[in-house]
């Protein structure tokens, strides 16, 4: 069987010659491979060496004298008998099989041709001479070299990146599918081996050709090192390439070339970066975005370019719109706003969003006439009507700004610094801008320092109560007392309740304080009312404390616990409590009012006075704040205004105590006028517990019992 490419052994074997100087089986002994003469005549074997005897697993005599024909091992060596027998004597060469007495198979080369001279006067052919080298090995070798480029193909096939294997000159050895895929190349370029189309087609596909050239250039001159870069190919596709050396018996043969797809991978990347600086609901820059803006915008600053403003811009009310037409309606609300701010900045500027209804504006190169006229321009766009989901409504918002370098370089401080300036707005209303300020940092500062104060005196127990006497209008006697919380701090000294309680309502400390003023009041309530001073102690209570979900619960609690009658408490409620959410306060006043308790409005006439909810809730006093009893009685607006209080308490059947009294005047026109009870300085400050049982107990016969010579200096209550 023919096998391509096998080797032969022709100059092992003597040419045609007149060879009568030898004999025959000198002349077989003397080969390197297996021979054996046949005689033409009778187409017999005559002799044959020891090599060929051992190739076919014979002895010598029983081989010499086998007809030519029986050790023929192919049709071809059959033919050739036939025509040497005819006077044919051609030369034949070529690969075949023989077998041997075990009957295995070798390959073989195999020559036979015509031998002249042996035996006569060498002009005539006279024997034919057969020589046949072993191929075992080298069939084993090729067979093995074959399976072995076979797996060699099979894994590269298997591999998801581009393989092409060159030798040292750049011819193309080897190479799977992938890699004619990635560079579109036809894979009859590849199968015909036309590497300088191979190479051209890869030169012509790239983006830039010349520094392609000049890698491969380097590449070639420093075969040894294992490299990769990143190629761009026309279509936008990008490989990455890396190159190894091929070497065999530690010599350089060749190059491995990988090339592996990244242009996916790369685009996925860039989606990543990008959603990494970018908010996902408006598309605007994140917090990270923003940070780097800021830095570079502060780098600017070094180079003697003008500074640059931040604007800290938060929707008003923007929770009434999530809650009155859902989320999905906000999150456009926050999308048409992103779009309107973004469109009346300059493109120099930058828009962040940094989280629910809170954006942010860069605006470069910037002093404070800039930044307020971005602010005004800002207010008026989010201002325009809006109408989503067939529902009209108008939008504000408030901004704070802060200036760098003034105001600090970093996102972090020009951020706090333009909050505070933004809170500093709502608290003033809203819908307006205000430049950070550094005496607001100051009082930030300072209501930071008094927050943890209290938080620690609570703890430590400096919280105190005083208690102020309500005095009847009629005979003087002490028929009540306000519960007014002071406290003395180690390093703050006397603080007074003006300074921190709107602090501790700020931060939301005054659900703890008010549950531990309403605990210690009752607590001393008992105490008085077992020694036989019965009389009802008002507590204040906060917004806030009265929204809590469990503040009724915890007011019986105290109550059942304490054992005091339920008609000896009387909770000091503020009109903002009653206005916010009116159903609700109205179950939680009939709740508290059939736990037995009194109920009283405090600081009547400073809020959002109303007849509708006096009517509905079951309110039994009111308190005329002490701002309308300091004129009284020569400012008309003042007395205009106790009058109007007083008639309209008789007509509803309430009772009114008046607050901050402290002349005879102010007593008498209140008396005249038909109040009921007052409290202030004309009888007593608040006092401490045991100073209020003295003073119950000098004011409890019938009359008058004013304090001859009693303060009339103004002094801070609470």
């Amino acid at each position: 069987m023919p096998i391509a490419g096998s080797l032969t052994r022709e100059a092992a074997i003597p040419a045609p010659a007149r060879v009568s100087s030898l004999g025959p089986a000198a002349l077989l002994e003397g080969l390197p491979d297996a021979a054996w003469m046949v005689e033409l005549l009778s187409m017999r074997v005559t002799a044959i060496n020891a090599q060929a005897c051992s190739l076919l697993g014979r002895p010598r005599d029983e081989l010499v004298g086998q007809p030519a024909q029986a050790l023929a091992a192919s049709p071809e060596d059959l033919a050739w008998w036939d025509a040497a027998a005819q006077g044919e004597l051609n030369h034949l060469h070529s690969d075949t099989l023989v077998v041997t007495s075990g009957g295995m198979h070798i390959h073989v080369t195999r020559s036979i041709r015509a031998v002249f001279g042996v035996g006569t006067d060498g002009d005539t052919a006279t024997h034919a001479l057969v020589v046949l080298s072993d191929r075992s090995e080298a069939q084993r070798a090729e067979v093995q070299r074959e399976s072995l480029l076979a797996e060699l193909q099979a894994t590269l096939e298997a591999t998801a990146d581009g393989i092409l294997v060159t030798d040292l000159n750049g011819r193309v050895r080897a190479f799977n599918r992938r890699f004619a895929q990635l560079w579109s190349l036809p894979m009859s370029m590849l199968e015909q081996h036309d590497d300088a189309g191979v190479h051209d087609w890869m030169r012509r596909s790239v983006v830039d050709p010349d520094a392609y050239g000049q890698r491969l250039g380097a590449l070639d001159q420093s075969s040894m090192v294992t490299a990769s870069d990143r190629l761009n190919l026309h279509g936008g596709l990008v490989l990455e390439r890396v190159t190894r050396p091929l070497f065999q018996s530690g010599r350089p043969q060749g190059r491995v070339w990988s090339y592996r797809d990244l242009t996916e991978r790369l685009a996925a990347e860039e989606r990543i970066e990008a959603l990494s600086l970018s908010d996902l609901l408006t598309g605007l820059l994140n917090r990270r975005a923003l940070a780097a803006a800021v830095v570079d915008a502060a780098a600017a600053l070094q180079s003697g370019e003008q500074g640059f403003a931040i604007l800290v811009l938060d929707l008003d009310r923007f929770r009434h719109i999530n809650d009155s037409l859902g989320q999905a309606t906000g999150d456009k609300v926050l999308q048409e706003v992103a779009r309107r701010v973004q469109g009346c900045l300059r493109q120099l500027d930058v828009l962040a969003r940094l989280g629910a209804d809170q954006f942010v504006a860069l605006i470069a190169l910037s002093e404070v006439a800039a930044a307020e006229s971005a602010a005004r321009r800002i207010l008026n766009v989010v201002a325009q009507p809006c109408n989503l989901e067939g529902t009209p409504f108008t939008m504000t918002c408030s901004i704070g700004v802060a200036l760098a370098p003034s105001h600090g370089t970093s996102l972090d401080d020009l951020l706090r610094h333009a909050e505070s300036a933004m809170r500093a707005v709502k608290l003033a209303g809203r819908a307006n801008f205000r430049v950070y300020q550094a005496r607001a940092e100051g009082d930030r500062r300072l209501q930071m320092k008094l927050d943890h104060a209290m938080r620690q005196a609570l703890v430590s127990g400096r919280f105190r109560l005083h208690y102020q006497p309500q005095v009847s209008m009629t005979d003087g006697r002490i028929v009540g007392a306000e519960a007014l919380l002071r406290w003395r701090d180690p390093e703050l000294g006397e603080v007074s309740p003006a300074s921190f309680i709107p602090v501790a309502e700020a931060s939301g400390f005054i659900i703890a304080i008010g549950d531990w003023v309403l605990s210690q009041a009752v607590r001393q309530a008992v105490l008085w009312h077992q020694r036989g001073f019965s009389m009802p102690i008002a507590v204040n209570v906060s917004a806030l404390q009265f929204q809590q979900a469990n503040f009724v619960d915890r007011v019986a609690s105290v109550l059942a616990d304490s054992g005091l009658p339920p008609s000896l408490l009387e909770l000091e409620l503020t009109e903002s409590i009653l206005v916010h959410d009116a159903d609700e306060a109205l179950a939680r006043l009939g709740a508290l009012s059939r736990l037995g308790l009194q109920l009283a409005i405090d600081d009547f006439g400073t809020g959002y006075s109303s007849l509708s909810y006096l009517k509905r809730f079951p309110i039994g006093k009111l308190k005329i704040d002490r701002s309308f009893v300091k004129g009284l009685p020569g400012d008309g607006s003042d007395a205009g205004i106790v009058m109007a209080i007083l008639q309209m308490a008789q007509a509803m059947k309430m009772k009114v105590v008046a607050e901050g009294v402290e002349t005879e005047a102010q007593r008498h026109f209140l008396q005249s006028a038909g109040c009921d009870d007052f409290q202030g300085f004309l009888y007593a400050p608040a006092l401490d517990s045991l100073s209020f049982e003295q003073r119950f107990q000098g004011a409890s016969s019938p009359g008058p019992r004013l304090l001859a010579g009693a303060p009339r200096m103004r002094l801070v209550q609470g």
